[in-house]
Order: structure tokens, then sequence, then C-alpha cells
């Protein structure tokens, strides 16, 4: 309580303590759910409907479980951005940084550690993607996976695994690298806001900023920054507990079943971009990137102030930090909202929930109608889109009559081509001659439909 911190540092400083507190609330919820859940791979996901549908008020403990555990990443991220933004990772705190990413990753694990404890088909398919990822190490992949798994196949000991890590490994590893991290604060000090012009020399920098806090630029933790972090707190923990209230729980979204392919599975949004990665890398170089990039991106993010640990620190005489720490924030949300959007997979439900607009049945023949009805029915509204409804796997259909002739929709339907299957072998004659009638009517009013170039025409 008497330690004494730069009088400048206010609000932007609030973020550490509150990642404290989402840890704690974890712990605390953590341990209530631990109560009921069953570590079984026969009985985890009916303990989850339990608590969510029998247990008095076990859907709300689930529930702040689950926002604090996002809440504990999102403020784990804001406090990183503070730090990169005021450099407060320049000597004399690059042990001080060091120690904030393990804490960062080892946050991450229990976030994806959770996700797979709610053994529904999002964990099963996102431990799949996870081990065939493992898998790729050289020499040591197939030992990797079985490490991971406990044993050649996803099951029982998977769980159980997953468990132990997300209960005992990462809680006590989160708490001791704290514990550490709290340490070289109290050692080093807390960094006072960047001031342009003031610059950092190892030789100096730890007698000045001695000297600094000392004096009048300095105050005691107690009782005004304390106040600061405790109302942050508080009022992260009230927002949280109405969110919670809200929206609740988050799954169990169906029993995990790998024979179950009508399935759309999708991580926690902290993972997202890593989804969108993954679907959207070329096959020819993916196994490259998968096993250099994470090593890459690790070791840049650990070695940050062993490289740039002296000289300016305020964000106006750092503009490659600057446009770097844009660029990271921009790829990062434009490929997570991709993963949302995930065009690269089929809409499952959309054959029987998206119905095919009126102005495209409107007028039609028979022949036509049946077409539409069999396209429907054949699934292929799952990648296709008509009037802005369907999949996008595959392109819209609103125009595909003044790109294609009838000949080519033919040979398109029975030989796929692209990322379209080969269906030859699923439709009839009647049903191929349907649909291509029907797709062949799919054209703007003022645009006429594709056909073969003649070249007895006139010019």
């Amino acid at each position: 309580m008497s330690h004494r911190v730069p009088l400048r540092a206010r609000w932007f400083y609030v973020f550490g303590s509150a990642t404290l507190t989402c840890f704690l609330m974890q712990i605390l919820t953590g341990i209530l759910l631990a109560l009921v859940y069953v570590p079984s791979a026969g009985e985890a996901y009916q303990s989850l409907e339990h608590l969510n549908y029998v247990q008095p008020l076990g859907w709300y403990i689930r529930a702040l479980h689950g926002f604090f555990g996002n809440a504990m990443v999102f403020m784990l991220l804001c406090h990183l951005v503070q730090v990169v933004i005021f450099a407060a990772y320049k000597y004399p705190r690059e042990l001080t940084w060091v120690f904030g990413c393990i804490l960062f990753l080892c946050v991450l694990a229990m976030a994806f550690t959770g996700q797979v404890l709610r053994w529904d088909q999002d964990a099963y398919w996102g431990i799949g993607i996870g081990a065939s990822m493992v898998g790729r190490i050289p020499l040591l992949g197939p030992y990797a996976v079985h490490m991971m798994l406990g044993g050649p196949i996803i099951g029982g000991e998977t769980l159980t695994r997953f468990f132990a890590l997300h209960v005992f490994v990462l809680p006590l590893t989160i708490a001791g690298t704290i514990f550490i991290h709290v340490m070289l604060v109290l050692k080093n000090g807390i960094s006072d806001p960047p001031k342009a012009g003031t610059l950092v020399n190892p030789k100096t920098e730890r007698e000045d900023y001695e000297k600094r806090i000392a004096g009048d630029e300095g105050t005691t933790f107690f009782p005004t920054p304390i106040a600061r972090d405790a109302i942050f707190s508080g009022g992260l923990v009230i927002v949280v507990g109405i969110l919670a209230a809200i929206f609740g729980p988050t799954g169990p979204n169906g029993i995990p079943d790998p024979t179950i392919i009508d399935t759309a599975p999708a991580p926690d949004i902290w993972f997202m971009s890593i989804f969108s990665s993954l679907a959207l890398l070329p096959p020819s170089i993916e196994t490259f990137l998968i096993l250099t990039a994470p090593v890459v991106l690790v070791v840049a993010l650990f070695a940050v102030p062993f490289f740039s640990n002296s000289g300016e620190r305020h964000i106006s005489k750092r503009p490659v930090a600057a446009l770097l720490l844009v660029f990271i924030f921009m790829v990062y949300s434009v490929l997570t909202w991709i993963g949302y959007q995930a065009p690269w997979s089929p809409k499952m439900q959309a054959w029987s929930s998206d119905e095919t607009p009126f102005v495209y049945v409107q007028g039609r023949t028979p022949i036509e109608l049946a077409g539409a009805v069999t396209f429907q029915f054949k699934q292929c509204r799952n990648c296709h889109e008509l009037g802005g409804i369907g999949g996008r796997r595959g392109p819209e259909l609103d125009s595909i009559a003044t790109r294609k002739t009838t000949n080519e929709l033919i040979r398109q339907a029975i030989q796929g081509g692209g990322n379209m299957p080969t269906y030859g072998h699923n439709l009839s004659p009647e049903e191929l001659a349907a649909i291509v009638a029907f797709l062949s009517t799919l054209h703007p009013e003022n645009e006429s439909p594709a056909r073969t170039a003649d070249k007895t025409l006139n010019p």
C-alpha cells in the first residue's frame, strides 16, 4: 500500500488489476462448477445440461464463468496494448514484459481448454483441428498427437487431460506468473506515462525514475490509485454479472459425434482469426505456415524489449510501432469478422430454412417450378445464394443465366469444378433438366441470357 507509483498513472493503468479480478472470479465460479461437472466423455455433456436446466442457478454460474473468461482475455489484451503504446517494456522492465507474455499465452490456453470442456461439436472439432496441426510436426508429430489426445483418437482420456490442464496446471501456472509479474512491478516500479522528447537511457533510467516518483511526480498506491483500480474492477464485475444474466451460458451445442457431418463447428471469438487463416491458406503453403508462423510470432513477442529497450517512449515518436499495432489490430479484426461470415463453409440448414424468393418462381413454367423445388431439396441452397439468402461457399446465382449457357450449366452440374463437387450421380436426367431450366431463368429482366456464339450471324 505504501509503494510509490507515478502520480500521472491513472485510468490507463487499471487493466492489470481488472485482469486479476477476472482471474479470481474465474477461480470462484470454477470451483462451483467443479462440484457438478463430470469430466467423463460419457457424462460431461449431460452434466452441463444438468447445470443449465436442473441445478439451481447453475446456468448463471456457467454464464459468469464464461463471461469472466472472455473479460479476462479482453482486459489482458487492453493491458498489453497499453504497455505497447507507452513502451513500458523498455529498461528496466524487460522481464516484466516477458512474464506478461507468458501470462497472455497461458490465459489463451485457458480459454481454449475451457471451450474443450463444453464437450460439444465445437469442442470435438476444435480438438481435431488442433491435433491435425500438431501432427504436422516433423518426426515428433504422431507422438505429440498421442500425448495431446491421450491415445490414437479423441476420447475419454482426451477430456481428462484437458480437464487437468484447465483446472490444475494452467491456473497454478497463471497464479505463479502473476506473482512473479507483480514482484517485478514492485521491484522495477510502474512505468510513468511517457513524455515526447524524454529518452530512456539504461545507464541512468532507474536512478532518474526513483527521483521522479520520490518527489512531486509520485504518490503512494493507497488511497487514490487503488481506488481507481477498485472502482473499475467493481464496475467490470457488475457489467459481467448483468451480461451473464441477459445472455446466459454458451452451449453445449450438440453431442460430440464424428459421424455427424451436418455441422458447422466454430471456435470462440479469440480463436476465430486462426479459424479464418486455416480456411484461407493455400494448400501448398499450409504446413509451412502452420509450423512456422506461431513460432515466429511468439519469438517476436518475447524479443520486443531486447531489441528496443532504450530511446523514445512516446507513441508519436514511434511511428513504426504505431503502424504495426494498427496493422495487427486490423488483420485480427478482419479475420475474425470473416470467420463469423464463414463464406467457405456450407450453410447446412439453408435448404430447409431459407425460402426461394417469390420473384424467382413467379410466372414460371411447370418444369421450371419443378427445377426450383429440386434445387431446394437437393440442398443446392446450402452453397448458393438467391436474393441474398443461402450459403456463400459457391457464387450467388441471381444472374447465373447471363454467365453460363444451358450446356455449360449441364456440364457444371454433372462434372462440378472449383469448389463444387460432382453431382451427376445424385441427379436423374429429369431432375437435371428441371434444375437447368430453372437456372436458365435467373437473369435480370433487361439482360438476355448467355448463348453460344454462332458464326453464321451477320455482323
